[in-house]
């Protein structure tokens, strides 16, 4: 297993299941992700990739396996608190505020790392003004960080679709990550946007972030991977660099049949 020269990870999953009914989504699955790592998890449609994310990130509690985040154990936590911890991810389909501003969504991600109670809030008390200073500051250097910083005043609705997806990364940037879940971020875009998405990625990385990102677009996941786990039907089949996965037969037979 290729470490990135870090001898703890920072992300270790254990023997994950989930389980819906009678329906295997992961079925004991273990893996890690090391510090300042980029990692591809693929597979074909239906492999639990995605279901992968909502456990991570508590939107699905594991039917069994443990999960531990730079030594936390986020099993039993709630999904603010795994937020608080650094583990931040993106959604597949866009999940924005179509009614509030490029710089409020952007805001509304940064509030995680806010201190000011409910009360000092409404009394607007000195320490909140300056935290709302602090929230709006933080907002914008994430909208110039992923090149829509003139679409601060635009409702997120209005905006085109690539410059959506954009604006949500911009949103998980605000909260400080130390690990992003980035969910399918290329589907949808053109080669140009694809390619600056690559680009992206590899800055964000560049001030410290370690990436989990699942994709389906094949050059943008050679791209940019240094190592790749692929699912099929909620198993491990496969684990290497993207040479070696290229060359995987069994990763061909998943993806294109074995009669191929």
């Amino acid at each position: 297993m290729i470490n990135n020269g870090s001898t703890a990870p920072l992300l270790h999953a254990e023997g994950l299941v989930k389980a819906f009914g009678g329906l295997l989504a992961i079925s004991d699955l273990s893996f890690s992700i090391y510090p300042g790592e980029i990692l591809a998890m693929i597979g074909p449609n239906g492999a639990g990739k995605t279901t992968v994310f909502n456990v991570l990130t508590a939107s699905y509690r594991p039917t069994a396996g443990s999960i531990v985040f730079d030594g936390h154990d986020l099993v039993k936590l709630p999904a603010h608190a795994i937020t608080r911890l650094g583990l931040v991810r993106t959604f597949q389909n866009i999940r924005l505020f179509p009614n509030m501003t490029a710089l409020e969504n952007v805001e509304v991600g940064r509030y995680i790392r806010t201190r000011s109670g409910m009360m000092a809030a409404l009394a607007r008390l000195p320490q909140t003004r300056r935290e709302e200073r602090e929230i709006e500051r933080s907002a914008i250097e994430a909208l110039e960080f992923v090149g829509i910083a003139d679409r601060a005043d635009e409702l997120a609705k209005s905006l085109p679709y690539g410059e959506q997806k954009l604006l949500e990364i911009a949103r998980a940037i605000a909260t400080e990550p130390r690990m992003l879940l980035l969910d399918e971020p290329a589907a949808g875009l053109n080669s140009t946007e694809s390619a600056d998405l690559v680009k992206l990625v590899r800055r964000i990385r560049s001030d410290g972030v370690t990436i989990l990102l699942i994709e389906h677009d094949m050059k943008v996941v050679m791209d940019i991977s240094e190592r790749i786990i692929v699912l099929d039907h909620g198993e491990m089949i496969a684990e290497g660099t993207p040479a070696e996965i290229q060359s995987n037969q069994q990763v061909i037979e998943a993806y294109l049949g074995k009669a191929v």
